[in-house]
């Protein structure tokens, strides 16, 4: 089996690419690199003290349950394609011919995607990892959103189908975790969760044998954008006591839900 992953470059990236590469028979990546320093660098987030120890916390529970992977290329099987960050949607196709033969296609955390590239990877049926539960949280940083409505039972992740919108393919599967120590645990422990409901669809051979749902927009609760995660935000975030004792149902609210067990 191939497949062709297009992802960033922070701990939870380079996992799920060593991940992957031992689980198909050749790995090819994109891999779009942005600061390993939000908070601290210019990028997406304002630079501010504030902003940095926010995401000096996130980092710090990211290495807690990827322990800090570096790429594993003492297997063969991966051939890795590195950009800068928005680059994927200027790549000359014809040079990533082999890329785009594969079995099955991921996206996960990259530049939002046009252009041709994404024409591509929805005729090749790609999948798309976002971190929120969809249709109820879209866009960016929606677990943090979901966490400060005090919604802590719509954290997780979507796993569906790539469109040229922005978290509103065809729903293929939810993930979601029981790790609840603290809200940054919890929320990147859902990261995990993705990761390993991918897995075991690919080991199984279910990925492409679940019935996808169409998303239900009515029921979407936020659509939040970079410019909405500011210091005031945060501020308030970090006073919040949120209740991290809940019990999934299971029934109202996740499609054939992955969950990551203690």
């Amino acid at each position: 089996m191939k497949i062709t992953l297009l992802t960033s470059n922070m701990p939870r990236h380079n996992y799920l690419i060593n991940l992957l590469s031992k689980n198909c028979d050749k790995l090819y990546v994109l891999q779009e690199s942005r600061t390993i320093f939000p908070g601290i660098r210019e990028s997406n987030y304002k630079v501010s003290s504030i902003m940095s120890n926010y995401f000096k916390k996130v980092n710090f529970y990211e290495n807690k349950i990827f322990k800090n992977p570096k790429l594993n290329f003492k297997n063969q099987n991966i051939s890795l394609y590195p950009l800068i960050m928005g680059d994927i949607n200027f790549i000359d196709i014809n040079k990533i011919n082999n890329f785009l033969k594969s079995d099955l296609f991921i996206v996960f955390g990259t530049s939002f995607l046009k252009n041709k590239i994404v024409e591509i990877l929805i005729r090749k049926k790609a999948i798309n990892i976002h971190m929120g539960l969809s249709p109820f949280y879209k866009g960016t940083d929606c677990n943090f959103w979901a966490l400060y409505d005090n919604n802590p039972h719509l954290v997780g992740a979507t796993i569906h189908y790539l469109t040229k919108g922005i978290d509103d393919g065809k729903i293929i599967f939810h993930a979601l975790s029981e790790h609840r120590t603290n809200p940054f645990e919890y929320s990147m422990s859902t990261v995990m969760a993705a990761f390993k409901g991918i897995e075991k669809h690919i080991n199984n051979s279910t990925l492409k044998t679940l019935s996808p749902i169409n998303q239900n927009k009515d029921l979407t609760i936020k659509y939040s954008t970079k410019k909405d995660f500011n210091d005031n935000i945060i501020k308030k975030f970090m006073k919040k006591n949120i209740n991290l004792k809940f019990k999934f149902d299971k029934n109202n609210f996740y499609k054939d839900p992955f969950i990551l067990k203690k």
